[in-house]
């Protein structure tokens, strides 16, 4: 397959047709991206509908353990109700013309570094956790479509965030699902620490796609990473409507969780089982010129540094961005709200083992250099708290021979809480 686009490539370049020449050599050589799991049953259920997928039989719902990103790992793939759009050199039958998305202009108008995905794996709404154990874990929203078909909750772990290993289906509709069987559509489950163990929490779009399958929660049983896991809420019941469900634990060890654009925040108990008193309604104070919300979806909520930060995604500028407000205390109210990472929403923040910050990526607009692929941005806190795509980026993150000190104007006014190593743990 790579030999066939080098071909054409060279014939189009004669042609004349450069940007089209261009744009194919930057996938660079593959194996095949979108691997069946043997031994995987296929879930049995209705699709959804309106969707044009060509032959539908032949879709997976699983994305499958990935692989190195060779090249530049541009292209990928932009999913939704009417199919698969795609540029690369594995597309499945019926898969659609990816166009002139990704175009890249965020990184041109220097509010992004020169990135590249970590992984090379169909992959949305990316979250990444410091699991303690030594490894870090990765899920998200995976499978060729999530609005078409997804088998369950996949897992991935690395010892640096350069090679990942693939743990598996870690949790099936089918072998696992309770409340969840009635639906088809496993939307952007996140993995989390709580005391020590990992946990997921996820949501299932209703049987019309839409909004009404309600959130859960995972617990591991074992408390193996691989599983199995459980729901700690009562059987056949989801913990909330709406959609994008997160969690985070305090120093205190108080488990809070919010979904959605994070209005609400509520203490779990401590089995995780329901909720423990009153809601807790957010409040938050736009800046003038800024950011006039979180956003509508895409919750993240974490502490740095002795703040509390409460995020959301947004459409803002045109970038599905990571929209952040800045608090004392966890009921607010959010403060300085701001983009904190552009183009980096539908994900969540991490710490990795040497103290350095994280912002998740996946891409899920055009001024992104691609879409859904993992991808991590080391981020900064100015002197008020507010959140920065941070100066220096370890080159892993990075094209091949782009420059660590990325910005051509460095950023102004930090007071870094970073430590002197740019690497992730060894």
């Amino acid at each position: 397959m790579a030999r066939i686009l080098v071909v054409a490539a060279s014939i189009l370049l004669a042609a004349g047709v450069v940007a089209q020449a261009e744009v194919d050599a930057t996938v660079g050589k593959t194996r095949p991206r979108n691997p069946e799991v043997q031994g995987l049953t296929r879930a049995p259920g209705p699709r959804s509908q309106p969707t044009i997928s060509g032959k539908p039989d032949n879709y997976s719902g699983v994305s499958g353990p990935g692989q190195p990103v060779e090249g530049t790992g541009f292209g990928g793939y932009r999913t939704g109700k009417e199919g698969v759009m795609y540029r690369g050199p594995e597309p499945k039958e019926g898969w659609l013309d990816f166009g002139t998305r990704a175009a890249g202009t965020a990184v041109k108008n220097d509010l992004l570094p020169p990135l590249k995905p970590i992984w090379d794996l169909h992959l949305r709404d990316t979250t990444i956790c410091n699991g303690g154990d030594g490894f870090y874990y990765m899920t998200g929203s995976s499978g060729d479509n999530i609005w078409d078909l997804v088998d369950g909750i996949e897992l991935w772990r690395s010892k640096d965030l350069k090679k990942w290993d693939y743990m598996g289906l870690v949790w099936s509709v089918d072998r696992d699902g309770t409340w969840e069987k009635q639906y088809r559509w496993v939307w952007a489950p996140e993995v989390h620490v709580v005391d020590h163990k990992l946990v997921f929490t996820y949501s299932m779009l209703g049987p019309t796609g839409n909004n009404g399958g309600g959130t859960g929660i995972l617990i591991t049983k074992t408390g193996k990473p691989e599983g199995p896991y459980v729901n700690p809420v009562a059987a056949n019941k989801p913990l909330t409507g709406g959609i994008d469900a997160t969690v985070f634990q305090d120093d205190d060890g108080k488990v809070y969780f919010t979904n959605g654009a994070g209005g609400t925040l509520h203490v779990m108990k401590p089995d995780l089982s329901a909720f423990e008193g009153a809601p807790i309604v957010v409040k938050t104070v736009p800046v003038p010129g800024g950011p006039t919300r979180l956003g509508h979806e895409g919750a993240s909520f974490f502490k740095a540094n002795g703040k509390y930060y409460l995020g959301a995604a947004d459409t803002y500028q045109g970038r599905y961005s990571s929209i952040c407000g800045v608090a004392d205390k966890v009921e607010g109210p959010y403060t300085l709200i701001h983009e904190a990472v552009p183009c980096g929403a539908g994900g969540n923040y991490f710490k990795d083992n040497d103290g350095n910050w994280w912002c998740t990526y996946f891409g899920n607009d055009d001024q992104s250099p691609w879409r859904e692929k993992p991808g991590i941005v080391k981020i900064d806190y100015n002197k008020d708290g507010t959140i920065f795509v941070a100066d220096e980026q370890p080159a892993f993150v990075l094209q091949d021979g782009a420059k660590t000190m990325w910005r051509k104007v460095p950023h102004a006014a930090t007071a870094s809480t970073q430590p002197a190593a740019t690497s992730p743990a060894k």
